[in-house]
């Protein structure tokens, strides 16, 4: 896509603009606040526009040097090299400010709510929830990101029959968004004495958490109610009554927390995950409003989709929405390799996105 001169001129104006606003003496610290905000979004998008700016300069004059008779040849031929160079790079250019135009999902720069339910295939799919909820969690680590578990319930073999952990740091909900869907895994269980392979499933869910004031809870909204913990989880289970479980009464979501000795601690992180659920649910309501801006991106988010099969006879993970397949599993389940089909599946949906603007111009 071409994007004018007089497009990038207003990029470089505001982002000056917003810069000067925030020096001013008289700025009260909500409006400050405010313009820090803008100019957190809207620097990167002027660097890339002043890049873009720069090489179309550079390119003109050069151009300049090269038109007339009396060029001295050997300045000509440099100059024609120059530019050379100078083209090479301006597709790269113009695409890096091209992405940086396109619409933000204000979700992106948000923590996440991670839900891992084991699905389809009794104890190996639990055991393959397990697998999964250790790779995000390697994975996690490697990003620097911080994860909390927020409740589990183990299954009696091994692994979950379904884990919820949150997610925190930079850039958490843009990297994993994609990872909502059905998890397929083709192996031979620990428990098979026969050697047959199993096709068992987990169910991911990746859930943006929304600030306080994104979502208004009212409490009349809510019916809580207090009972005795049950199962695994130390002694003080079934002495006290300490779980919590919150029906949010207009949407029907039902949420309960055990994991903690308090019952406060329980409510507060069962809200937590009540938001999460919540806002998810919105955003959803809203992308199915703009289904046809959404076909165009990866996968429809619909979690009962089947993104990805883990086939360990043949030691390879493919990804089914973008025909990605890597012959590294044992890298991926250790988290690090995830990045690999991550990063791919970003790019596909920048492509796609693109390609749709390029559409509308």
């Amino acid at each position: 896509m071409h994007i004018s001169a007089e497009r990038i001129a207003q990029i470089e104006a505001r982002r000056d603009e917003v810069q000067a606003s925030m020096t001013r003496a008289d700025l009260a610290a909500d409006a400050f606040v405010k313009l820090s905000k803008e100019y957190a979004e809207i620097e990167p998008v002027a660097n890339a526009a002043r890049e873009l700016r720069r090489l179309r300069q550079e390119l003109a004059a050069l151009e300049t040097m090269t038109g007339g008779e009396e060029a001295d040849p050997l300045m000509r031929e440099m100059a024609q090299e120059e530019m050379q160079v100078l083209k090479s790079q301006l597709p790269a250019a113009e695409r890096a400010l091209a992405l940086q135009l396109l619409p933000k999902d204000a979700a992106d720069a948000r923590p996440a709510m991670l839900e891992i339910r084991a699905g389809t295939g009794g104890d190996e799919a639990a055991l393959f929830a397990g697998d999964l909820f250790r790779m995000y969690q390697r994975y996690a680590d490697a990003q620097g990101w911080k994860m909390e578990l927020m409740s589990a319930n183990a299954s009696e073999v091994g692994g979950f029959k379904e884990v919820v952990a949150s997610v925190n740091g930079a850039g958490v909900f843009a990297k994993l968004k994609f990872e909502s869907g059905v998890h397929r895994v083709q192996r031979v269980p620990a428990t098979e004495s026969g050697g047959r392979i199993h096709t068992s499933a987990a169910t991911v869910a990746i859930l943006p958490e929304p600030e306080e004031v994104d979502v208004q809870i009212a409490d009349s909204d809510l019916k809580i109610d207090i009972y005795r913990a049950s199962g695994a989880g130390g002694q003080h289970v079934n002495t006290t009554d300490s779980a919590v479980r919150i029906t949010h009464l207009p949407s029907g979501i039902v949420v309960t927390q055990q994991d903690e000795r308090s019952q406060h601690k329980n409510k507060a992180k069962a809200m937590q995950v009540l938001r999460a659920r919540i806002y998810e649910a919105e955003r959803e309501r809203t992308h199915s409003e703009q289904a046809g801006a959404r076909k165009a991106m990866v996968g429809s988010g619909d979690r009962s989709e089947r993104i990805r099969t883990y086939n360990f006879p043949q030691g390879r993970v493919t990804d089914h929405r973008i025909n990605l397949t890597l012959h590294r599993l044992p890298e991926i389940l250790e988290g690090p390799g995830l990045s690999e089909v991550i990063d791919a599946l970003i790019a596909e949906d920048e492509a796609a996105r693109l390609a749709q603007l390029d559409g509308v111009n």
